[in-house]
């Protein structure tokens, strides 16, 4: 009787981020069980194989690398990010490029309030599996690149501080970016 097993890609991951709970997967290559929970031991793809012929067993949770390798946001790298939720306290994003690179997966960060400034920059840190990478616009070139109002126009950066929208004429305050030609993403 042959076995079938079925590999596929489901995310990319940075070592030390929980995958899932020890009732779900068994441990693979790559990964390491601890407290009930499997958690990558490395930065790569997660890929679950399920052994078709074996009724009741949970699927195997590996983590494998690219062929290529893949470029990681580190410290002290200009990274373009999108904003996917904002609170009081802290914006959260997705990494699309690496300097000038774009990412083959998505990278979530966080830029904390207090870390929206033009001093103390070496206070900065990767964070870790919970919080993702914390982010920082502690440069004067770093801020906000594309807004759009809640007219749903994009704005205009009218200072480095202040954007207005064209239509309503509303100003917002945003720490504004000034943007580097080699960071230009066409």
């Amino acid at each position: 009787m042959l076995r079938e097993t079925a590999m596929a890609p489901v995310k990319l991951c940075i070592p030390g981020e929980r995958l899932c709970s020890i009732e779900d997967s068994t441990p693979g290559e790559g990964t390491y069980s601890r407290h009930g929970y499997i958690f990558a031991s490395l930065a790569g793809y997660v890929m679950k194989r399920n052994d078709n012929g074996m009724v009741g067993k949970v699927p195997i949770i590996s983590v494998v690398r690219d062929s290529e390798p893949q470029l990681l946001p580190e410290v002290g790298v200009v990274v373009t990010c999108k904003v996917t939720s904002i609170n009081p306290r802290f914006a959260k994003v997705h990494i699309l490029y690496v300097r000038s690179t774009p990412l083959k997966g998505a990278f979530k960060g966080t830029i904390r309030r207090e870390d929206i400034r033009a001093t103390e920059k070496d206070k900065i840190s990767l964070g870790d599996a919970q919080s993702n990478y914390l982010l920082t616009t502690a440069e004067n070139e770093l801020g906000v690149v594309v807004a759009h109002s809640e007219a749903g126009a994009q704005m205009v950066p009218i200072s480095w501080c202040e954007m207005q929208c064209p239509k309503s004429h509303g100003k917002e305050f945003r720490k504004v970016a000034r943007v580097q030609p080699e960071f230009l993403h066409t």
